[in-house]
């Protein structure tokens, strides 16, 4: 019993070293849903790492802390992939070989990064869509969030 307990004890007590520590990517798909071919489509990969502490404010009382420390032009990132994608329209309507040709090449993005090794971790997806005969505009995003152990 005594061996039984030491053994349950020493699993426990590693897997709490062992624990393991990620660093995250995010990769985001836009897909146009404009007709006629005017929206753009695209899979975007940041380059550059940004620090989120950096930009972030406090509020104490509804009066923000450092409101000068932070511009937006801070915020703004000026490298980046940018990896054509067809719009789901077309002149005619939905265009199932465009929507077939994005599959594949977001596919194609997917293995790109797992072969980085990184692991496809979660997706979040969105839509904000045409609503109606004057408004003519729309998107279809999708966020993909991979994971690789630190180094």
């Amino acid at each position: 019993m005594r061996k039984f307990v030491f053994s349950a004890l020493w699993a426990l007590l590693s897997s709490f070293t062992l624990a393991q520590k990620y660093e995250y990517a995010v990769i985001t798909s836009v897909e146009s849903i404009v007709p006629m071919g005017v929206g753009r489509s695209r899979i975007i990969h940041h380059k550059d790492k940004k620090d989120a502490k950096a930009l972030t404010t406090s509020r104490v009382e509804g009066v923000k802390d450092k409101d000068d420390d932070v511009e937006r032009s801070d915020a703004k990132m000026k490298t980046f992939d940018e990896t054509m994608l067809l719009n789901f329209y077309s002149a005619t309507g939905i265009n199932f070989s465009n929507i077939a040709a994005n599959d594949a090449i977001i596919s194609s993005k997917i293995n790109n990064m797992i072969d980085e090794g990184w692991e496809l971790a979660f997706v979040a997806s969105g839509v904000e869509s045409d609503s109606g005969k004057d408004d003519g505009k729309g998107i279809f995003i999708t966020r993909y969030i991979f994971r690789r152990p630190r180094q």
